[in-house]
Order: C-alpha cells, then structure tokens, then sequence
C-alpha cells in the first residue's frame, strides 16, 4: 500500500486531505502534537468523515491511519524516508515548525544510492505555501544536499477550499464538513510522476486559483463574519440571510472579481456564478459556523497583502472604487471580540493612538488616501450608528 505522511491531524486534516488520500488508497501517518488525536487514531486505525449541506447528506470511513508525534522528530524522519506523498494542513504560521523533521526524513532518503522522487504539498490558506516550506526545509540542508533535493524532491504549491467549522466536542474522530471541496495542485513543480489522488486537480496557471479563492471565499466569509458580528448575529449561515448583508458582500465579491477578471482573463459570466456558488454556501446551516470564529484575528485578515485590503486596493488601481470592500475593512476595526487576543490589540491601539494611525499600521492604508479616508468615513459612520 502506498504511504502518505500527512502533517496536522485535526479537523481540516481528517476531514480534507487526509480522506482524500484515504480515498485513494493511501495509508495516512498522521504527524500532530495532540495526544488524544494521536492515541484515538493508534487505537482506532479508522475515522469518519461526514459531508452535509449538500443535496444529500455523505458518510465516509477513513481506513488505514495512524499517528506519530510531531515533536519526535527522528520517528518522523523515518516516516518521510519511505513515504510515496508528503502532505501539510497545519496554518501558514506552523509551517517553519515542521522544517525541521521533513529535512531529517530528506537526508536520509537522499543518502540513497538511487533516492526516488517526493512530493510535499502544503495545503494551506496561503499563496506559495509549498514554496514556503520548501525555503524553510533547505534553511536545515547543507548546499550538496539542496543540490541534490532539487533533483529529486518536488514542493508543488496548491489552492485549497473546504469549510470545516468547529465540531461538536465528542471523544469521537468524526469530522463534519461541507460538501464542496477544491484542491488544486501546479502541475509543473512535481517531480517523477504525478501521483493520482481522487479530488486533485492540476494546473499550470495556480496563481490564478489561489488568488480566485482567497479573494472571493476568504473575502465574503470576512465580510460577512465583520458585518454579521456588527449586527449581532451568531452564525455565517444567520448573517448572510440578512438582506442589508447579502447586497454588500455580493457587491464586495463583484469589486474584488473585477481585478479577477483582468488580471487573469477569467470569463465574467463564470466569475459572477462562482460568487453566487460561494453565497449559497455561506447559507449552509448545518456547518453552524460562527462570526466569531470566521473573523478572529483581524489584525493579519486586515492586512495589506490579505483578503480585504489587497483586492481593495487592486481595485482603485484600476480606477474602480470599492465602496463595499471598504465597508468591510471598516467593520473589522469594530470586530471588538472579547476572546480574541489580535481584536483587543486593535481597540487597544484605537484608543491610545486613534483609528487614523492605527489603520495606517494595520493595513498600510495611508489616511489621507482615498482608500483610507473612505474606511475612515464608513469607520465613524458605523460607530456612531452602534
């Protein structure tokens, strides 16, 4: 049977890529520092995936899985040496932590006479992210050994799409998740053959995908977790039936598909009906996602190069103004959740420098900008409405 190393077993690694591989008769060696998970999926060797949302509700079982500890690092080297496929699902952030482990499996694999050929996708909500991983993994090779990497290991970059929302709390490994999934692999950056795994999709032009899905899904969910938290809805699926709501983000999404559209020549036709796809999913009532959760850590979501700013500014670029874009970003400096440590810092900031400086330092919008002065008129017409 073929072995996949798959880096991060919660609920978007059981219940996306990991049952993807499991579907394609891969075993899956799941790599994590939970210990519960680990144990579960040792003592079980199996778990469920349920989709639900769709036209009919889906039952899969997962076979063949097990789990190492990430933090021993040699057992995970041993791991990679003979894996068929490597795979990461564990945050933009986390991907310098797992470096380490991946470069031990490489030294040994490629100290073979005749090393065979790997891939190792990160499937993150990122641009680049293999790419990424693959910088941080040659940081722990010495130049013969990137040499010789170069030849043999792959570090395709991917687009990745699916909710999973928060689960139950249960002693369970099931994961519900919607029923839409969308992995998209560069077809140029593998190595040896290309692995065939049910749900993967190739292409030579991922720029465009990635930057499709994170400035239409990422977009929309932001807007519509800000706007819904704002009016004081608890979940993604109350806020977007909200008819006041529903304009706005459609009219955000059409905003930021408009640098879409010209920059990477996809059809309008297409482009509008894969934003109204994105709406109805939003509607989906039993992933029970929460405005909270969707929105939390403003401070990187309000970055320059992120979901709301970056088509934002893209837009005035082009000459077209994006009004509703701007509602958006003006409603996640109100995004005051108690729990979330990244919001507080922003209020924190509003109230010691103003929201003209703090604007400037989160999204590196210059106030004076017409950018900027629109986020900060919509900023102060939403607080004075509160």
């Amino acid at each position: 049977m073929k072995k996949a190393v798959h880096f991060g077993a919660g609920n978007i690694g059981r219940g996306f890529i990991g049952l993807l591989l499991g579907l394609s008769d891969y075993e899956v060696v799941f790599v994590d520092v939970n210990e519960e998970i680990l144990a579960a999926l040792n003592k079980n060797n199996r778990y469920k995936v349920l989709e639900v949302g769709g036209a009919e509700e889906k039952e899969y079982t997962v076979n063949n899985v097990r789990g190492i500890n990430g933090k021993e690092i040699s057992t995970v080297a041993k791991e990679i040496a003979d894996a068929d496929i490597v795979t990461a699902a564990v945050g933009p952030n986390n991907l310098k932590f797992i470096a380490p482990a991946i470069a031990e499996g490489l030294k040994i694999r490629l100290e073979k006479a005749r090393p065979t050929e790997l891939n190792i996708i990160a499937c993150e909500n990122a641009v680049k992210a293999s790419t990424e991983l693959k910088d941080y993994v040659y940081q722990n090779l010495d130049e013969n050994l990137q040499e010789k990497a170069d030849l043999y290991i792959g570090f395709p970059d991917s687009a990745v799409d699916r909710i999973v929302p928060p689960q139950e709390i249960t002693e369970s490994l099931e994961v519900k998740v919607e029923s839409f999934k969308e992995w998209i692999v560069d077809q140029t950056q593998f190595k040896g053959e290309i692995p065939e795994i049910e749900g993967m999709n190739l292409t030579d032009n991922l720029v465009a995908f990635v930057e499709r899905k994170i400035f239409t899904l990422n977009t929309g969910h932001c807007g519509t977790a800000y706007m819904g938290y704002y009016k004081g809805y608890q979940y993604i699926h109350e806020a977007i039936k909200d008819e006041e709501i529903y304009k706005t983000i459609k009219e955000a999404l059409m905003e930021s598909g408009s640098s879409l559209i010209e920059f990477y020549g996809f059809d309008e036709g297409t482009h509008k009906s894969y934003i109204n796809k994105i709406l109805k999913r939003f509607e989906n009532p039993a992933l029970m996602d929460s405005v909270t959760r969707v929105g939390r850590d403003p401070l990187r979501k309000l970055g320059a190069k992120d979901r709301l700013v970056k088509p934002a500014s893209r837009a005035v670029e082009m000459g077209k103004f994006p009004t509703n874009l701007a509602k958006c970003i003006a409603l996640g400096f109100l995004f005051d959740v108690d729990g979330d440590e990244a919001a507080q810092k922003i209020q924190d900031k509003i109230e010691k420098e103003g929201i003209e400086r703090t604007l400037e330092a989160v999204t590196g919008l210059a106030p004076e900008g017409d950018l900027g002065q629109e986020v900060l008129k919509q900023y102060k017409e939403l607080l004075d409405n509160l």
